[in-house]
């Protein structure tokens, strides 16, 4: 075996979506040897590709453009659920973690810091406003406890 043979190694893409994911999902079944037609792992299988297929569906029905505000709005909303503000979409329940909510705040602020100048006026004061409320949440939640 030479020095190529034993250096290469092969990469298989399994992802499913992609165009021409019935390919993959024709080539998985022959590799693992079962088949999704019977029994309850088909059933499992069928769902978990429909629940896919749904969500697929439901992103590009509700494209979100993505810039600086939408990124920032996503730590916000990750601060607010762990300071209790937001149920979880799991359980329904509000649960407060603080320090996960404070090392959120914390890269927020870091974000400010390090993009000062760099910000639109709009940019620059929805920043400035979500720490604000953020760290006036922090301070409320901390006095609960």
């Amino acid at each position: 075996m030479d020095e190529q043979e034993k250096d290469a190694f092969i990469v298989k893409d399994k992802r499913r979506f992609t165009e021409g994911a019935e390919d993959i999902k024709e080539e998985s079944k022959k590799e693992t040897g079962t088949n999704e037609t019977t029994g309850a792992h088909a059933q499992a299988g069928s769902q978990t590709h429909e629940h896919t297929h749904e969500h697929e569906e439901e992103a590009d029905a509700h494209p979100v453009e993505i810039n600086f505000g939408t990124f920032i709005f996503s730590f916000a909303r990750s601060a607010f659920f762990h300071l209790g503000e937001e149920p979880d979409p799991a359980t329904g329940e509000k649960k407060v973690s603080l320090p996960f909510a404070k090392e959120i705040i914390d890269i927020l602020a870091m974000l400010e810091e390090k993009t000062k100048g760099n910000l639109t006026q709009e940019e620059d004061q929805l920043l400035k406003s979500l720490l604000y409320a953020l760290r006036m949440r922090y301070v409320e939640a901390a006095a609960k406890k």
